[in-house]
């Protein structure tokens, strides 16, 4: 084993190692989007305890993935080589070579097991088969799977109302790098020896995502780097979003036409917004939002006490933005492309909206540096259109991003912004925080301490105009 090689996931490596210390057989499923690292995780915690291991092959026919399955059996067996007719014989022939090896404990890792679930395979109900007959208690079975398919991990695996209902003994859900997770990665496994700064840069454009993160080569400036991964002739990433989506889900042109639609308001849409604009309505529009959402391609947030219909959706995956922004508009204009683009309005315009979405994905770290971790509190955004109150007072309406709305009769107006170098608030904006503090007041008539907190790199230049900051949360404080 080399933990050290693996970054952040000690809770993940702890449940992982808990189950297979127990003291009966376990299922554990690991889930989580495509490249975050669920594989190294499994494969580095385990390491040489693993006694059989197989990864199930994109868009390959049943037969011929029952046949690879067969070879890697006998070829741990070190036994000839005969074809199995199924997935249910092929799970018998993997069970007798488990007992050939006279152990306590084995241990089988099964990587993308949704993409084994072909067509008419019966591969569930084969594998249903293998696990609830494993009866042995003087050999224990620690059986780990995982899958870049969430949708179908969380649906027919991990949800599975059949066989294996109840049976699954923990799943464990991999999320993407924190920033600060990020900046260990790229510092301590890669030697980049990257600044803060550099670090959101670098995630703002690739997220918190291991495999794209490893690309990087250190011996570059990161504007190269992204220039050659997306840009250049034949560069790796130019069409790993389209491949992303098609190795997650079926129909992923529905799939692609709602995180495009979503790329377009980055202040989010409604469902009615949703299904107008990409023609999908009903169970299918429900099923594509939720499944969005559980890999962490979009957020959905409502005020409290707002009607469900209210709800807003946001695409929140800084890859998927990157790509949609970019890449899919600019492919193949300049091989320096990003490079060029330095200090342009539309490179500007983009820093500033994935920087808010860095932040909204680093709510723990912003409660922490207010102190209110402890405080029960509600995050989402709010906005208005034009309306006139109970006294015939006019107002333009507006929106705020992130509200902190704390059980201490507290709300927290956060105000995101991306610069350089310190903030300046000059006499204009300062006096636009206040209007909208006030119009949020009269709006939703609430009695609470209304705290403007501002969120930017380097802190808030000192002016006449800083004192409507309240609360102070600078970069440092997002990588704790």
């Amino acid at each position: 084993m080399r933990k050290n090689r693996v970054v952040g996931r000690t809770e993940e490596i702890r449940l992982l190692e808990k189950y297979y210390a127990s003291d009966k057989s376990e299922l554990v499923a690991v889930y989580g989007r495509r490249r975050v690292g669920k594989t190294y995780l499994i494969v580095e915690t385990m390491g040489k305890r693993i006694d059989f291991e197989f990864s199930g092959m994109y868009k390959v026919a049943a037969k011929v993935q029952v046949q690879e399955f067969q070879k890697k059996i006998h070829k741990c067996a070190k036994t000839e080589n005969h074809k199995a007719k199924d997935w249910f014989e092929a799970f018998d022939n993997l069970k007798e070579y488990l007992f050939s090896l006279n152990k306590e404990k084995v241990v089988v890792f099964l990587d993308e097991l949704p993409w084994m679930d072909a067509a008419k395979s019966n591969f569930l109900a084969a594998f249903s088969s293998f696990w609830n007959g494993w009866r042995s208690k003087k050999t224990l079975l620690k059986l780990y799977v995982c899958g870049s398919a969430t949708a179908w991990m969380v649906d027919r695996f991990i949800g599975d109302k059949g066989g294996l209902y109840g049976r699954i003994s923990r799943p464990i859900y991999l999320a993407p790098f924190t920033l600060g997770e990020t900046e260990q990665y790229l510092n301590e496994i890669k030697k980049m020896k990257y600044g803060k700064k550099l670090v959101l840069d670098t995630y703002m454009i690739f997220g918190g995502i291991p495999y794209y993160l490893d690309m990087l080569d250190n011996d570059k400036p990161l504007s190269v780097n992204v220039d050659n991964l997306f840009f250049a002739d034949g560069a790796p990433l130019a069409t790993e979003f389209d491949f992303l989506f098609r190795s997650l889900f079926k129909e992923s042109a529905n799939y692609r036409r709602v995180i495009a639609f979503l790329s377009s308001k980055m202040t989010g849409l409604t469902r009615e917004e949703l299904s107008g604009g990409c023609h999908l309505t009903g169970g299918e529009l429900t099923k594509i939002l939720n499944n969005l959402a559980s890999c962490d391609f979009i957020r959905s947030y409502a005020a409290p006490k707002k009607k469900e219909r209210s709800k807003m959706y946001q695409l929140t995956d800084m890859f998927s933005l990157f790509h949609l922004r970019f890449v899919k508009a600019d492919a193949g204009v300049d091989e320096h492309y990003w490079t060029n683009l330095k200090n342009t309005g539309k490179k500007n315009a983009w820093s500033g909206y994935a920087f808010e979405q860095a932040c909204l994905q680093h709510i723990p770290q912003i409660k922490m540096k207010l102190g209110i971790s402890g405080i029960l509190s509600h995050a989402y955004a709010w906005s208005r259109k034009a309306f006139t109150d109970a006294d015939g007072n006019h107002w333009n309406g507006g929106q705020i991003d992130l509200i902190i709305d704390r059980n201490d009769d507290v709300m927290n107006l956060c105000e995101m912004k991306y610069s350089n170098d310190e903030y300046s608030i000059d006499s204009n904006y300062a006096e636009a925080i206040r209007k909208r503090i006030s119009m949020f007041r009269v709006s939703e008539k609430s009695n609470k301490d209304l705290r403007c907190t501002f969120i930017t790199v380097k802190g808030v230049r000192m002016n006449k105009n800083s004192d409507v900051v309240d609360d102070l949360i600078t970069l440092d404080d997002l990588f704790m």
